[in-house]
Parts: structure tokens; sequence; C-alpha cells
């Protein structure tokens, strides 16, 4: 490890700069065969990790020093691709630039300006970014052929290697081997999943396609159901079971992570908030830890979950189940009429959960809805004052400058095979927990700051200036003049285009458009704020069953509690969590968004040729794209739509002709015209 460090310290120096492999032997005096070989591996694994290059002479040198820009390739299936960068606006790569380059590689581009300004050229790849794919496999007289279902990564595979068991038209999985030069990808079957074409084998496959462990290994069940006969008893803890505690979940919930309670004591509430102590059961570096890191979250489809723990710990004991005796980690909070904590109480707690409350059920209690009101009326006066406690926080968000996008979310609901989609209510149960999860996060994350100044924080970047001008650009498009400065954006302001807009024709598509331009939340060891919430100090507490940053956050807050030392391998750790729970997030995000779509798509074949209404969500050069009431969204082809000469004005976002305009957020009607499962895409076109 010293050897690469000096090499590495030697080539930021610039005493390595533009030099082959013998110049870098001699000067380091190295002579012998296994010296040398030393010295090449070294330089190797310095170029695997992309901080060093060749240039067109063969010589190591410093991306920087040759004008190269780090980022992932996005393909189009158009053949284009653009190179994706945590910093600084997406580049252009033409098909021709991209020079073996495949969908998600991680790649050096050299900037070339080109025709509009923001070319690149492919220079070096790093890394291949998938080893693993499905698709359709074909039987042909030269072997076997995938075609993959990522039809950005490439449109074939080849297959080689042992004997092929699949049939032409079944689905199977692929791991790459090879990438030849000038020629299609090179892959081996691993799985055959199924027939295509049906709605579950294509659903396993993009669970396959993303790499996610579906069964939990034996070993990690056998310490689940031992840890899981452990007898719970309150000695240690601070009783709550005498308390009316209640939860609040979906009516197909299985984990219960939360429960609360709510008091109004003279010109104050007090706000229990109780959440599952999972790190009872599961304890630091043992075989139900490792498993929980390496999955990182639960993952929830229509059909089935795919649980970070095994079903005996998040079914069962760790779950707030009603009439059972359950751990817990509590947070009291103390809360003055203004919204704000005056005073809180974190400790290890037991409860009892007086009623598994739905959503559904606690809305009509607001509401004063019968008979669910006669039958729960000892809830009535809590619920009363939580409705009130609710509202004291929603005006103190609303006052900070927190945004509520209120983005419509699809509920797909799957009964005795048959599939059903509708736009999903939010209601104020809903706003209820949302609000006392959030005051009850904000509360631990300041508790941990305070006392030892370490946490893993739940972090929003503010948007970057290019993508806040971008916005500005669109909302002046729409006549909506804003006052903000694109660099200094503030979360008040978007607030306040989001209170202008609202109850306008425009509001749905302000706010898509305001979610893209925001920065991605992730995880972090540093503390830089919540943008969308306005918050200054933020961290997820409140799911420590699916979610494994809460875990690692109770772990932390009961190091406090217990008076230990947050040792130096453990602030270590919480850095790795950081990037490797920010990663498994969006790989579950993005599976359970395929497989929505997936879900989506089945459901309207049952629709073909029905009329119907929507809104247009997107608009791009080959197309628009229309979203329906029931938040399933379908392209209409430039070439379906009237004859016109239509110009894409991509800043104010409308696809423009000389006697038709089609500007995002305008409400028409259409036809289904075909639903492609396998792609998992809806076309639609105009009814008129």
């Amino acid at each position: 490890m010293a050897a690469i460090d000096r090499i590495r310290e030697q080539f930021h120096s610039g005493v390595l700069q533009y030099k082959k492999v013998n110049e870098i032997t001699r000067l380091f005096g190295i002579s012998s065969r296994t010296e040398r070989e030393t010295v090449v591996a070294l330089l190797r694994e310095l170029e695997d990790a992309g901080e060093i290059v060749r240039d067109d002479r063969g010589r190591f040198v410093l991306p920087g020093k040759l004008g190269l820009v780090r980022g992932v390739v996005q393909r189009s299936e158009r053949g284009f691709a653009f190179l994706l960068r945590p910093e600084g606006e997406d580049l252009f790569i033409p098909a021709r630039a991209l020079h073996g380059a495949l969908h998600g590689d991680e790649v050096f581009v050299r900037p070339v300006g080109g025709s509009r300004g923001d070319e690149a050229e492919v220079y070096s790849i790093i890394r291949r970014g998938m080893r693993r794919l499905t698709g359709v496999y074909e039987r042909g007289r030269r072997g076997g052929i995938v075609y993959p279902d990522e039809r950005r990564f490439c449109d074939a595979v080849r297959i080689v290697g042992r004997k092929v068991c699949a049939v032409s038209g079944e689905k199977v999985c692929v791991r790459i081997v090879a990438y030849p030069e000038g020629r299609v990808p090179e892959g081996e079957i691993e799985r055959v999943i199924g027939r295509s074409g049906d709605l579950l084998t294509e659903e396993d496959a993009i669970i396959c396609m993303h790499e996610l462990p579906e069964e939990f290994p034996g070993k990690v069940l056998t310490a689940a159901a031992r840890v899981a006969k452990q007898p719970i008893v309150a000695e240690g803890r601070r009783d709550f079971r005498d308390h009316l505690v209640i939860t609040i979940d979906g009516e197909d919930s299985r984990d219960f992570d939360d429960a609360i309670s709510v008091e109004k004591k003279g010109n104050f509430y007090v706000l229990s908030v109780h959440i599952a102590d999972v790190s009872h059961y599961v304890l630091r570096g043992d075989t139900l830890d490792k498993e929980a890191f390496r999955r990182g979250t639960s993952v929830y489809f229509p059909d089935r979950v795919l649980p970070m723990l095994p079903p005996a710990l998040s079914d069962d004991v760790c779950s707030l189940k009603e009439g059972e005796d359950r751990y817990t980690l509590s947070c009291v909070m103390t809360i003055n009429t203004n919204g704000q904590v005056c005073d809180k109480e974190i400790t290890k707690g037991i409860i009892r959960s007086r009623n598994r409350m739905t959503y559904a059920q606690v809305t009509d209690i607001i509401e004063g809805k019968e008979p669910v009101c006669t039958h729960y009326a000892h809830l009535a006066a809590m619920l009363d004052e939580a409705k009130r406690l609710t509202d004291i926080f929603m005006e103190r968000r609303a006052r900070q400058g927190g945004l509520d996008l209120d983005i419509r979310e699809a509920q797909i609901r799957v009964n005795s095979g048959k599939v059903c989609v509708a736009a999903r209510e939010r209601t104020i149960a809903h706003r209820m927990v949302e609000a006392f999860m959030v005051c009850a996060n904000e509360a631990i994350a300041s508790f941990l700051q305070e006392r030892c100044g370490i946490c893993l924080y739940r972090v929003h970047d503010k948007p970057s200036e290019e993508r806040a001008d971008a916005f500005r650009e669109f909302l002046k498009g729409l006549g909506l003049d804003s006052d903000f400065v694109p660099g200094k954006v503030r979360s008040s302001d978007y607030a306040a285009i989001l209170h202008r807009v609202n109850g306008m024709p425009t509001a749905s598509v302000v706010k898509n458009v305001m979610l893209r331009s925001m920065a991605k939340a992730r995880y972090s060891a540093e503390n830089v704020g919540h943008f969308g919430l306005a918050s200054d100090c933020y961290c997820h507490f409140t799911s420590p069953i699916r979610r494994y940053p809460d875990l690692l956050v109770h772990r932390l807050v009961k190091l406090v509690l217990d008076g230990q030392e947050v040792g130096m391998g453990f602030q270590n750790f919480i850095r790795i969590a950081a990037e490797d729970c920010s990663q498994t997030e969006q790989r579950a995000e993005e599976t359970e968004r395929d497989v929505d779509e997936l879900y989506k798509v089945w459901y309207m074949k049952e629709h073909l040729g029905e009329r119907l209404s929507g809104n247009i969500s997107g608009v791009t050069s080959f197309g628009i794209f229309v979203e329906l009431d029931n938040t399933v969204e379908g392209l209409i082809r430039a070439e379906d739509l009237p004859g016109d000469e239509y110009i894409l004005d991509a800043t104010r976002m409308v696809l423009r002709g000389k006697f038709h305009s089609y500007h995002m957020g305008d409400r028409v009607d259409i036809l289904v015209a075909n639903c492609d499962v396998g792609a998992r895409r809806c076309r639609f076109i105009l009814a008129e």
C-alpha cells in the first residue's frame, strides 16, 4: 500500500506525468523483473480506479491534464448517449463517439464542443456497468442470441460457453463474459426465468436484472429464529404499556415500524413516537447485520416484498403488533403551539399497541364518519388533538419554506390475479404520520449532533445553478416570473412558487419540473441540511425494519444513552454506509419503478382502444408523453401527431409546429393503441 501511495503522490506532484512504464521503473531504480511486475500492477490498479490514464502515446498522466471528464454513460435506444456526472451539466455523446462504451459504463470523455456545444467523445472505459442482464433467447443457425430487456444496453448479446438449456422465446438471465472490440458483447446463460410475456416471469426478470437478493441464506434464517425466541421483559426500559398507543399504516402493510401517542397538556402537546427496537435483535457485525447491510432496504412490489430482515423479525417480533409487548426506542417530545420542540426525551421503551389502524380508518374518524367513529370511540379525543398538532406542523413547515410537492403516486393492487391501477389518495392521516415522523427524525438528528457530533444524516443538496436556471426559464415560458438567484436558490423560493401555482391548471407540471430540477436526497456522514424539508439537521430513524440507515442511527442513539463513546471504527463505517446505503436505496427505487411500470402496462392491456384523458407530462423531439388520471404514462409518437413541422423548445417544454403546439400540462384525449409488456411501454394516439 505504501508503494502505491508513493506512486500516486509522485503523479500529483508532477514527477511521473507523461511517463511510460520503462521511464517510471528507471526513476525508481528498478531493474529486477519481479519489481517491474509489481510497478506495472500498481499502475494498472491506479488506472482501473480512474486516477490515471494513458495518452495517445501510451504515457501515463492525470486525467485533468488531458481535460477529461468522468461520468456514467446513459445510452438512448436511438444510439446516442449522455454522460451523467455528479457535478455539472450532462454531456451529449453521439453514437459514433461511444467507441465501444455501453449503457451504464463509467468512462472518461473529452469535451469536443460540436454543433450542440456540449458534445463529447469517450476517451477510455474505466469499468463496465452491467454485469448481468435479462432478455429473450432466440436460437439461430450460428448459435444463440439474447435480445436484452434493457434496450439501452445493446441490441444483442451472443451466447457462448456451456450447453444452453433455454429454448427460443424464453426469458433468461445472462452474465456478460467478454466485450470483443467491434462486436456485440458475449455472455453465458445463468438462469432460465420463464416464458417471455408472462407477468410473473417479467417481474422476476426485473428483479434478476437489478441483482436484488431474494432468498435468505439458511444461516440467516436460523439466526433470526433464534433471537426471535428471546423473552420480552420490561426491565431497564421505560414502560409505555398503559399509554394509548396506536399504529397507522396501509391496509396491506405487514411490518409496523412506528407507533404514536398524542396528549394535550396545558398549552403544550406531548407527541410520543415509538420505533421498533430492531437493534436489540440485530447486533453490529453479526450474521443478521451483515445480511441487512448487504440488502440495505426492503423492496416493495404489488404482489410481494423482498424484506431487509427475515420474516421472523420483520413480520413478527420486531413488528409493533396490536396487543403484543414490543421493544422500542421512543422519542417523547413536548411541542408548543408554534410547532417547536421545547423538550425531548429519548429512551429505550416497551409498548403494547392498542390498535392497528389504517389510514382510511383514521381519516374517517377525523371526518366523523360512522360506524368507524363508534367502533373506535376511545381514539376520538387523541386523534382530534393529533389533527390539531398536524395542522400546526404543516403551518410551521410552510413558514420555514418546506416543499409540499404532493406528487401523484400509483396504487397498484392485485386481487385474485387481477391487476388494478389508480392514483393513490393522500389523506390527512398520511400527512399526520409524515409530519410526526419528520419531527422525530429531526429531534434524533439534533440529539446526536448535540451529544456526540456524529450521525448518519439524510441530506438533500440545493439544486445546481444550471438546473435552477433552467427551471426559472421554464417558469418564464409559462408567464411566471421568479426573482430567485439560481446560484443561491433557497427552499423558500421554491415554496413561494408552489404557493403561487396552487389551484392553477399548470400546478402539476410545475411540480414535476421543479422535482426534476432538484438534487436527489442521499445519506451522508456530513450534515449539509435538507433542502426539500427546509431542515438544518435531519436523519432517518423511524423505519429500522425496512431501512439499514435507521438501524445504524438506532445504534448511535443507544451508545449515547449508555454513555459510551462512538469509536473510530464505527465512525469510519458510517462513512462507508452512507455511500453504500445511498446506492442500495437507488437500486431499490429503480426496481420498484420498473415493476410498477410493468403492472401498469399489464393493466392497460385490458383497455386497448379505449378513449381516456390525461395531461402532457413530457415533450421530446420524437413525440409527447401523456399521463392518464390513473398515473399510467404513454408515448404519442411525433409521426402520429397531426401533420406539421414540429420544433422542440426544450426551455419552455413545448413541441411547437406552425398549426399545432403541445405544452407540458396540456389536457388531451387519447386512445390506447398498444401495450408492450416486455418493454413496459404504452403507446397512445390522439383521440381527435
